[in-house]
Order: structure tokens, then C-alpha cells, then sequence
């Protein structure tokens, strides 16, 4: 802790105590007259005098945080020679105990406008610098890989401090969701057998996988304060684990053109969500191309899609816009407009309808395949894993225990191996989710589904995975295009207690909602061991060239 004191002279043994204390209020509104105050009765009072005013007043002051900084170490510190066995060590603490939650931490540092690169800053002034990564300079697959390497050569010389901390390890990523499902992504196809659980800080415009733990859905504070209160409430999460998904779109090969996605950017952001595979893949059909991902929170199609990709788009030609949370939101809802979102009976073309664009089905149980029908006005269907959406929305609701029972519905429960299949018919209809109980047309649940396109009903359409938006071109002449979704799995994630997201096997979950009002719309199979990976940390690396201050 950094000592200030105005004379020359050195400070007698409880000058220290007290400017200790001192700088407890700093961060309090008056704290602009108080250095002078203090170093005046620092120097000119009695100790016993100093120690009865300001000892009293620093025990009243002092914040939760403040007690806390002093743990830092103790609490969350990881040694060099763990994470970078090749630094200098000359300046590394040596702690005696394992910490109670050492956190590595994954910041993108063009998010939130300044905001990452404050926070790296933060994070970096309170942690040792070599758990604190900024994606923008390595990417999480490489790091992870080196650090589990050598937690594993560590481990077999013996050393009980690094076993110990890697079974204590937790992960905190800042940025947006996409950057949150890059981790993710990442932890998965490493297919450790101790994967560490992941907190998400929320600062990119969604916000929806921090949102959905608990964890808010605001742009956080970078102050010191500020992150050490989010490192102690990491400290206390709980676990949960939550479904992964897999998603495979095939096509035959066009004749001429490309069936590439198309993103925002010249190429992919989202090449580590969704991408085609390679020759060599054990999916790859000969004469076909064949594209996978995978996702955690939602899936979506048609126009809301439409309006997310028209909003990177934008953010991509004019970034100096877009520098705050507040501001992203404005444009988001004024490209709903202009998209006409708002007016989609009027300026959407029915044959992109989801009814028009592709015939559905769903599994709901084993190796059995059922259609399933979707209303023609419905313009956006989203496959949801978890309750939010659109900045916070859950647009499942909580079905009450008519609907439960008359049309096997349940609520959303994140680890139940089911994904909730909602549809909406425009803006208006999304509005419904700002009401008490509001929701959208509740269509299905199910362990799998499959949209099967319909030959030439469009040249393209649009859709999104967790926040990351892509321009799907279609060939016109080839009935075979499929896109099928399939349950993969679980990924440990760390929430807040009396988070909204839910798990099927807390009882506290199981509670009667006969509140409910009603629909708002009127209307696994074992996977190959080769589709076992959402494409693996090489696939997951973004390229150079892009600017991961687009993921959102």
C-alpha cells in the first residue's frame, strides 16, 4: 500500500497505521480536504489522540472492499512458474497456502468501447500479469494449453501447490457474448478432465450469458473497488452446468457462386462459432459442403437476425459510434425500424417466413423424427438454451401447469438436454416480453431439430449464434440443404445464488407457476465421437486481420 505524507521527516511507527486508514477514504466524496487534515494531525497530535479519532473513524468507513484488498494474494494470486514457466520468477510471491479461488482472467480489451483496456489495466495492477490475457494479443486455446500442460508436468514431479490450485482454478472472461462463447468453445474441445467453471464479465451490447448467471448485464466498473468486489463474488459462485449444443449445415456444392457465410467483417468473427469443414473431416461429404458450430445460449433465424446483422454492419463501417453500451442499444432499436422490423407485414417478404422458407422437424425422443408446424406469420424462430435474450428477454416464460401438462411443456431449465423453440411474427410481437409473464409462441422443446429448405424459396437468409450475426447464401436449384441442431454435452459455467437460470436438478426450481397467461401466438440421439468438438482450439483462433473488438 503506497504511503503519502507531506513532511520531509520520517513518520513515526504509527504514521503508517494511520496513513493506512487515510487512504481508506479516498474514494469518499470529501476526500479532496481530508490528505491535508490527516498529515496535519499525523504530525502535530499525540498518538494517543490520533489513534482514538482515527481509529474509530476508519472502522466506520472502511468498505467491504476495502477489508478485502488485503486477501488479494491469499485469495486469488497465481505463481509464475504455473502460468509461464519460462518467465522471470525474480519478482513472483511465493505463497505458502494454495489460494482459495486463483482466477485467470481473459479480457477483450477493445470492448465496451475503453472500457476492456481499462479493465486490463485494473486487473493486471492487482494480479500477477501473467494471468491476466488480453485476447487481443494471444488467444485463450494457446494459453490454456500451455497452462494445463504444465500443471500436468508439475503434477507428475510431484508438486501438491500446483494440483491443488488447478483443481481451484476459475476462469472470469470480459467481453461480449461472443467473446464469452469463444471461451467456452475453447474449454470445451480441450476436453480436460478437470475443466474449470467460467464467470462472464459483462461489456459487450447483449450481455445476455452474463445476464442469464446473474453477473448483470451492464458495463462494469473498472475501478479497483469494482473488480475486487466481482473477484469475491466469483469467490462465492456456485457451479452449474449447462447443455452445449452442436449445430451442421450441409448443402451441395453450388455450381457457380458461393455458399459461404457471410459476416459483417471481410471475414467470419464468427469463424469460431460457425465455419466449414475442412476435406479431411470425418463429416465432410464429397460433393457437399458442410459447415458446423456451437452454442450455449440460442440459435436464431429470419428477421431478428436480419436487424443484428444490419447493427455489426454498421458498427463495422463507422466504430467511432459505437464507443458506449447506451448508445449500441439506440442504434440497435432504430435498425429494427429501418429494417422494418416493426412493419414486417409490410416490407418482409412472405416467402422468407419460416413456414415458407423451410419445413421443421424435432426429436423429442429416441431416433423418432416429427414435424412440426409453424404458423406462416411467424418471421423469426430462436432455438433458446437459456432465459435471455435480446439484452435480458426470456422469451420461453415459464409455462403454467395447464399448458405443462395439456402440451408437455416445461419450464427452461439450462442443463436438461432440451432446447426451447420459440416464434415471433415481428417487433410488436417481441414487445410482449416487457409484460409480466410475457413470452413468445411457445412451438416445442426437444433434444434435436432440423430445418429442411425448401428448394428456391430464397437465394439467402440470415442467422445468428449467441449474439454473432452471419448472412447464410442458399443455392436456389438444390432441395437438400439442411441445418440440424443436436444436444452436445455440458460446459461448467459459475452464477450468483438466485441467478435466473435454472437447473433441473435443484429443487427449488420445481415450484408450481399457474401465473402464466397463456401462449402469446396462438399457435438424443448419440453423436459420433467426431462431432465431439465445436472446432477445436486451432478453429476457435480468430485470424489476424480481424478486429476482435467487433465481437460483440
Amino acid at each position: 500500500m503506497q504511503l503519502v505524507i507531506t513532511s520531509q521527516s520520517t513518520p513515526p511507527p504509527h504514521a503508517t497505521y494511520l496513513h493506512s486508514h487515510w487512504l481508506l477514504f479516498r474514494s469518499h466524496s470529501f476526500s479532496f480536504f481530508l490528505p491535508k487534515l490527516f498529515c496535519i494531525f499525523c504530525f502535530h497530535l499525540n498518538f494517543s489522540t490520533q489513534y482514538s479519532v482515527f481509529s474509530q473513524i476508519a472502522l466506520v468507513m472502511a468498505t467491504p472492499e476495502d477489508n478485502f484488498s488485503g486477501n488479494l494474494e491469499r485469495e486469488f494470486y497465481i505463481p509464475t512458474y504455473i502460468l509461464s514457466p519460462d518467465a522471470s520468477q525474480g519478482e513472483d510471491l511465493h505463497l505458502s497456502d494454495v489460494p482459495t479461488c486463483p482466477v485467470l482472467v481473459f479480457i477483450n480489451s477493445k470492448s465496451g468501447g475503453q472500457l476492456g483496456g481499462d479493465l486490463l489495466q485494473t486487473y493486471r495492477s492487482l494480479l500477477n500479469k501473467y494471468q491476466v490475457v488480453d485476447l487481443g494479443e494471444e488467444t485463450p486455446d494457446s494459453v490454456l494449453r500451455r497452462l494445463y500442460l504444465n500443471l500436468e508436468k508439475l503434477k507428475n514431479d510431484g508438486d501438491e501447490y500446483a494440483t491443488k490450485l488447478g483443481e481451484r482454478l476459475r476462469i472470469i472472461v470480459a467481453g461480449g457474448d461472443g467473446t464469452a462463447g469463444w471461451l467456452l468453445g475453447v474449454v470445451s474441445d480441450l476436453k480436460l478432465s478437470q475443466p474449470p467453471p467460467i464467470a462472464t464479465m459483462p461489456l459487450g451490447t447483449g450481455n445476455n450469458l452474463p445476464f442469464a448467471f446473474g453477473w448483470g448485464k451492464k458495463n462494469p466498473g473498472t475501478d479497483q473497488n469494482s473488480v475486487i468486489s466481482f473477484m469475491k463474488k466469483v469467490m462465492d459462485a456456485k457451479e452449474m452446468k449447462i447443455d452445449s449444443w452442436h449445430i451442421l449445415m450441409r448443402m451441395k456444392a453450388p455450381e457457380e457462386g458461393s455458399c459461404e457465410p457471410i459476416a459483417p467483417l471481410e471475414l467470419p468473427h464468427s469463424l469460431h462459432a460457425f465455419h466449414r469443414v475442412s476435406s479431411s473431416d470425418d463429416l465432410n461429404v464429397e460433393g457437399f459442403h458442410t459447415f458446423r458450430g456451437g452454442f450455449w445460449n440460442y440459435f436464431s433465424m429470419g428477421m431478428d437476425a436480419q436487424v443484428s446483422y444490419a447493427f455489426h454492419s454498421e458498427r463495422k463501417m463507422h466504430p467511432e459510434k459505437f464507443k458506449n453500451q447506451l448508445i449500441n442499444q439506440s442504434t440497435y432499436a432504430r435498425l429494427g425500424c429501418t429494417q422494418g422490423w416493426f412493419f414486417a407485414s409490410l416490407f418482409h417478404p412472405s416467402s422468407r417466413n419460416i413456414a415458407q422458407l423451410a419445413k421443421v422437424k424435432i426429436m423429442k425422443k429416441h431416433g423418432e423424427w416429427q414435424d412440426l408446424h409453424i404458423p406462416h406469420s411467424i418471421r423469426s424462430i430462436v432455438c433458446l438454451n437459456l432465459p435471455s435474450f435480446s439484452g435480458g428477454l426470456n422469451p420461453w416464460g415459464t409455462p403454467n401447469s395447464n399448458k405443462r401438462h395439456d402440451r408437455d411443456l416445461t419450464p427452461p431449465f439450462v442443463d436438461d438436454g432440451l432446447i426451447e423453440i420459440v416464434g415471433f411474427r415481428d417487433a410488436w410481437h417481441g414487445m410482449v416480453l416487457l409484460a409480466p409473464n410475457g413470452h413468445g409462441t411457445r412451438l416445442a422443446q426437444a433434444h434435436r431439430i432440423r430445418f429442411e429448405f425448401h428448394k428456391g424459396a430464397t437465394d439467402h437468409t440470415f442467422m445468428r449464434i449467441d449474439g454473432e450475426p452471419w448472412k447464410q447464401p442458399l443455392p436456389i436449384d438444390d432441395d437438400t440443404v439442411v441445418v440440424e441442431i443436436a444436444h452436445l454435452g455440458h460446459v461448467k459455467m459459475l452464477a450468483t445464488h438466485g441467478c435466473r437460470s435454472k437447473s433441473i436438478h435443484d429443487p427449488s426450481s420445481h415450484v408450481n407457476h399457474d401465473g402464466d397467461d397463456g401462449d402469446s401466438g396462438g399457435e438424443e440421439d448419440s453423436v459420433v465421437e467426431e462431432q465431439r468438438k465445436f472446432g477445436a482450439a486451432d478453429t476457435f483462433k480468430i485470424p489476424d486481420e480481424v478486429d476482435i473488438s467487433h465481437l460483440s
